[in-house]
């Protein structure tokens, strides 16, 4: 899909806001990294070939982008940690900042959902040699 220059922009914006929310996750316990670099590689993917490269080949956060991209996968460390890390969360959220239960239920079935999709994701070996795939 070939998007315009304004397009393009929005998604090298969008993708360095969740490259800064991945970065701020590696601190903060409740915030995940991984899904937010997932979502900046998406971005750039359709934006900028440079910050892609930039991000799949990044020593810190490059394997993990790979795996979801390339092997259609995650470790089962990062399904395990995302799905705590979310669920706490949302969890937090649904009691402590809001009394509306139709909000908590769309909150927690949100939850539901994703942590589904996390989990049926294929679980990737981690330290696995590409000789042992």
């Amino acid at each position: 899909m070939k998007y315009s220059s304004p397009s393009k922009l929005l998604l090298i914006v969008l993708g360095w806001i969740f490259v800064g929310l991945g970065v701020i996750g590696v601190f903060l316990p409740l915030m995940p990294t991984t899904i937010f670099m997932i979502i900046a590689a998406w971005c750039f993917a359709r934006s900028s070939e440079k910050f892609y490269n930039w991000l799949i080949y990044h020593p810190r956060f490059g394997k993990t982008v790979r795996d979801f991209y390339e092997k259609k996968g995650m470790s089962l460390k990062s399904k395990i940690t995302s799905i705590v890390m979310m669920t706490t969360a949302i969890s937090i959220s649904a009691i402590f900042f809001t009394q509306n239960v139709f909000v908590r239920i769309i909150l927690f079935s949100i939850a539901i959902v994703v942590a589904i999709y996390i989990a049926s994701l294929k679980t990737i070996k981690s330290g696995v040699s590409p000789q042992e795939d």
